[in-house]
């Protein structure tokens, strides 16, 4: 659903660095569209000096390596999104599809990571979950041929997500992007040394069990993201998000952690270094 509205001011900017690991520039489709150049320069004026480009789709897919190559701010992820793959299948082209993103995966230094990948039991029925788990084992084995972090969507499936990454193997280097587990997952998560991304819904009066999470995460753990356009944290919400928002959320994050503001930006931004491969920009 599009958000509405005008786009939210800059906030206070951050006293150190920190990235946006998960974000869809190719998906504003507000009102007030920011160009790539805008994205980039709010995201800048405020300590947000990189980003990580998803891409859901083959047409994504194919965006986020362009934009990744155009601008050296930026690294790319790319997959079939979860809900994407019942889709591909129903229509028999989930192989060509899959074997699609596999060519992209490779096509770039720039491409670092393989996702947004997983499980998503909210928008997929039963009917749909079958090619779901066949996606997200593809990109698993992908993420670990080609040495890429895997970015991994779950959404109502938290047991299972594990139960497939436990069976398979994960990846060195695994990003549960969009935090959304109670406590007890997230030290699940924590234990098999995965990092745990919080985005805007931090900031949601109903996300206690979120903030729950957030507090039993080691300071080495932890990843900040957007998911722009989406998530905007509060008191936004409803209004169109974006990689400048990203104070927002790192602000409310250092008062769960009870850290101070600048030593969680330091941590972030080595966390992200660390969970992507190295550093870049």
């Amino acid at each position: 659903m599009s958000a509405t509205g005008d786009r939210p001011p800059l906030p206070e900017p951050l006293p150190r660095p920190v990235v946006d690991n998960h974000c869809h520039l190719d998906m504003d489709d507000s009102a007030e569209q920011l160009s790539v150049l805008d994205a980039l320069d709010r995201a800048r004026a405020v300590n947000v000096p990189r980003i990580v480009q998803i891409g859901c789709d083959l047409p994504g897919a194919k965006w986020a390596v362009q934009v990744a190559e155009a601008h050296d701010a930026i690294i790319a992820g790319v997959a079939l999104h979860p809900n994407e793959a019942p889709r591909l299948a129903a229509d028999g082209q989930l192989d060509d599809a899959l074997a699609e993103i596999e060519s992209l995966v490779v096509s770039s230094p720039r491409v670092r990571a393989v996702g947004e990948t997983g499980l998503d039991y909210f928008r997929t029925g039963e009917e749909g979950r079958a090619a779901q788990h066949e996606s997200f084992r593809a990109h698993i084995a992908m993420a670990k041929k080609h040495d890429k972090t895997l970015v991994i969507h779950d959404r109502d499936s938290h047991a299972d997500v594990l139960a497939v990454l436990d069976e398979v193997g994960a990846p060195e280097r695994t990003v549960m992007h969009c935090f959304s587990g109670h406590a007890d997952f997230a030290k699940a998560c924590v234990e098999r040394g995965f990092w745990l991304s919080y985005s805007g819904t931090l900031t949601f009066k109903n996300a206690q069990p979120v903030r729950d999470a957030l507090a039993v995460t080691p300071l080495d753990q932890v990843l900040v993201e957007t998911d722009a356009p989406f998530l905007t944290p509060t008191p936004y919400r409803g209004r169109p998000n974006a990689s400048y928002l990203v104070p927002t959320t790192v602000r409310a994050m250092a008062q769960v952690l009870e850290v101070d503001l600048a030593e969680l930006c330091d941590a972030i931004d080595a966390n992200t270094d660390a969970a992507f491969g190295g550093t870049w920009g």
